[in-house]
């Protein structure tokens, strides 16, 4: 059976080692406790059953309380597993932020920490370059570095054949 223990906000990791200890000492039925990523305040605690969690929990410090409901593994999966996305961010891409305080302003990504999910990006209208880091989330991609460049061959060639077609007309 799983259930979520309500804790003190930041102290998750050291109620996690209280439950663990306690449950050692008393050979309690607890199997595993784990702070879910993302969610503050709480951890989730798996034992056989609910005299064992509240027995493994009760009067410790900063525990709160254990919520009523017990949970399926299924249900809290997506806050254990990792998602894995496919981030379509490459250095040298021109983006735009969506989010304040650079909402609107255009930047140039110069790093990508996929693990943490941030970029670095450096300012395009900053009249000194200063790498700001940004979650992903927060910027989208205007114009890809290859594409850019590619866009720009492209165009002087088309000018130089229009200017080679006018020659050949003035002749």
């Amino acid at each position: 059976m799983i259930f979520i223990v309500k804790v003190t906000s930041n102290k998750e990791a050291r109620v996690i080692e209280l439950i663990a200890e306690r449950s050692q000492k008393k050979n309690l039925n607890v199997f595993s406790v784990v702070k879910a990523h993302g969610l503050k305040g709480y951890i989730i605690l798996e034992a056989a059953d609910r005299e064992s969690a509240e027995e493994a929990a009760f009067n410790l410090q900063y525990v709160k309380g254990i919520i009523g409901k017990t949970l399926t593994y299924e249900e809290i999966k997506s806050m254990l597993e990792p998602k894995v996305e496919n981030i379509n961010i490459e250095v040298g891409d021109i983006v735009e932020m969506v989010s304040e305080p650079f909402k609107n302003e255009k930047a140039k990504v110069t790093r990508i920490d996929k693990g943490k999910g941030e970029i670095v990006v450096s300012l395009l209208g900053a009249s000194v370059p200063i790498p700001v880091t940004v979650k992903i989330d927060n910027v989208k991609v205007i114009r890809r570095e290859n594409e850019g460049s590619s866009t720009e061959e492209e165009d002087s060639k088309q000018s130089k054949q229009s200017r080679d077609d006018e020659e050949e007309f003035t002749i």
